[in-house]
């Protein structure tokens, strides 16, 4: 699951990416409202953590604006404002859940658990590609039962392409979802993170091919395999 925290506070920023990540989210941070309204609208998480003291945009109003433009992204609303007006404020502003600060991390991940149920409780709870297996609830990869380490990127970008497999999905789009945010970083930083990505898939009965031209497809593994296939541009 592809995860957006919208928190200005960088202690608590930071320990949420550790704790999710280590849970098996793919989790983006960010800061500003404006910035979060950008990313938010290209429509690349699945649910987003969102505070609503936060500078450039306050989350009342980002939350007002992303449901006027029909984004209808799952939100956790994630604030020191505990009054019952201020939880009704986000909930009627387009929140679908409400926790407040200081809070437990079991209890923020079984709230998250119970969004992405409500939201997707018509979704396949497992893609398949050869022999990996990704469990669409907790967001881990196991292949023989066996959970795959994978770095928060490779995360992402496998998430992508199992979605879809035997489906080419373009370069440019893999560094939207993977690198997002980080507008200094080159779109051809997603080529070192496939290479890696590729390494791991060894042996899984699954490989990730480059179409030149094209970007990356996962697909099942077979004894001819080769590791790219040229596409004309």
């Amino acid at each position: 699951m592809r995860i957006l925290v919208v928190e200005d506070d960088p202690d608590l920023s930071r320990a949420l990416v550790r704790a999710l990540d280590k849970r098996g989210y793919a989790v983006t941070p960010c800061a500003d409202g404006v910035k979060a309204f950008q990313i938010i609208r290209q429509g690349l998480f699945d649910l987003i953590v969102l505070d609503l003291n936060i500078p450039g945009e306050d989350g009342l109003h980002l939350l007002q604006r992303m449901r006027n433009n029909g984004i209808e992204t799952p939100v956790l609303i994630l604030t020191a404002r505990s009054s019952i007006g201020d939880r009704i404020a986000g909930l009627n502003a387009g929140g679908d859940d409400y926790l407040s600060k200081p809070f437990d991390l079991d209890e923020l991940e079984a709230r998250i658990k119970a969004l992405s149920r409500r939201f997707r409780g018509l979704e396949e709870k497992e893609l398949r590609c050869g022999g990996l297996r990704l469990d669409s609830e907790s967001g881990v990869f196991y292949v023989q039962g066996a959970p795959l380490v994978l770095t928060p990127r490779e995360q992402s970008m496998l998430q992508v392409l199992i979605a879809k497999p035997g489906y080419a999905v373009t370069k440019e789009r893999l560094f939207r979802i993977v690198f997002s945010g980080e507008e200094q970083t080159h779109v051809e930083a997603i080529e070192v993170v496939a290479h890696r990505l590729r390494k791991k898939l060894v042996g899984t009965g699954t490989t990730l091919m480059t179409l030149r031209g094209l970007g990356y497809l996962l697909r099942e593994a077979s004894a001819t395999d080769d590791d790219s296939l040229d596409a004309p541009n």
